[in-house]
């Protein structure tokens, strides 16, 4: 970015700041009410055979919606100018914590996955963090070489390169889906700042491939295919929890079984207050309630676009359009395998799903969102 060019940024980021988006606010409280009620219904079973309380999951959750929310009103007086200034320091610690969690003794061990570093009683999941941190720099790379980006030496190629960098990291552990997250969020940015079509093409053509070869490699994600495609054929196995899953939304019908009133949550929907929640909320609340809540993604994402199209800046347009696309994909992946669409996957639905790391994230990236609508001319 030219020095012209950056003092214009900062006059514009300088000027007086308006009330945070309300609207926005609201939508988001409200997804994280419903999403403290579902976690408190659908994991109640299992918690109270598990650790003799059934409030456990429910408890935790309410104390992660606390730090988040905490954390979202903290950041959401904070400049987002500030997030282009550390962003390279945000990107290399997501880096070094990516690598430690690679190492027996410090990273935990989850259904297969190392993916998350203990603290206390707690634990950390660094890929998660690792997306928005990849947002941040991306939003301050482009910014500064949106000349470049049509140049696959100059701009493309570091810009994926740093990218399929974090991928590799994160497929270590192994975590396809949120490394899917984090690819897909990237590529939306950088498809917003100007990169050439023609350049996606040859790319995409690469991708398929190296994701039919992530899916070959390992046979547990071969079985995962064919269990979307037929899951009958292997009930007990791979295809138990699409089966189970789609078992839920069924019964529900039109208003739902009712609020507590999920028959899957008896231990056939394994842990159902995480990745299949929706589910769980199909059946007590039915198509309605269902349809509410992809009601509230859509306003969520429609005031976040709004926020991206009015920020005074492109570094402001690229951060708010990169945490818009994150919780985009993130939402059409959960909901997707939940209702038979996609293969399963490992991924929360935001707000929704019990998380901390996930949840907290959402909150601190809905915050990043707020500051950028103090600023925005909508």
């Amino acid at each position: 970015m030219s020095p012209k060019s950056y003092s214009r940024g900062v006059l514009l980021c300088q000027r007086k700041k308006t009330t945070p988006d309300i609207f926005l606010m609201i939508v988001t409280f409200t997804l994280l009410a419903v999403g403290l009620i579902m976690v408190y219904s659908a994991s109640a079973v299992w918690a109270d055979y598990k650790f003799n309380d059934s409030f456990f999951f429910a408890k935790r959750q309410m104390l992660f919606a606390g730090v988040g929310i905490v954390a979202m009103f903290f950041i959401m007086n904070i400049d987002y100018w500030t997030w282009r200034t550390w962003a390279k320091v945000i990107l290399i610690i997501c880096f070094v914590l990516l690598i430690l969690v690679l190492i027996p003794g410090i990273g935990n061990v989850r259904n297969g996955s190392r993916s998350w570093i203990g603290v206390g009683a707690f634990s950390v999941q660094p890929s998660e963090f690792m997306k928005i941190a990849m947002i941040a720099f991306l939003a301050k790379f482009l910014s500064e070489n949106q000349k470049a980006i049509t140049s696959f030496k100059q701009g493309l190629f570091p810009s994926l390169g740093l990218v399929f960098l974090a991928f590799g990291l994160i497929m270590l552990q192994p975590d396809l889906g949120t490394g899917t997250v984090m690819v897909g969020t990237s590529v939306v940015i950088i498809f917003i700042a100007g990169a050439r079509i023609s350049h996606f093409v040859g790319l995409g053509l690469l991708g398929v491939a190296g994701f039919v070869g992530l899916i070959i490699s390992a046979p547990y994600r071969m079985k995962r295919i064919t269990s979307f495609l037929d899951p009958w054929q292997d009930p007990l196995g791979s295809g138990f929890q699409m089966i189970q899953s789609l078992y839920a939304i069924g019964p529900g019908g039109l208003f739902g079984l009712g609020l507590g009133q999920s028959r899957q949550k008896f231990f056939y929907l394994p842990e159902p207050q995480t990745d299949f929640i929706f589910a769980i909320l199909a059946e007590e609340l039915g198509f309605i309630g269902g349809s509410l809540i992809l009601l509230l993604f859509s306003l969520l994402l429609w005031r976040g676009i709004r926020i991206a199209l009015g920020a005074p800046d492109l570094f402001g347009t690229f951060l708010a359009t990169g945490i818009i696309a994150m919780i985009a994909i993130q939402v059409m992946i959960n909901i997707g395998v939940v209702t038979g669409l996609m293969p399963v996957t490992g991924i929360t639905l935001p707000f929704l799903s019990y998380g901390g790391s996930s949840l907290t994230l959402m909150l601190m990236a809905v915050g990043v969102l707020l500051n950028i609508s103090r600023h925005s001319r909508y």
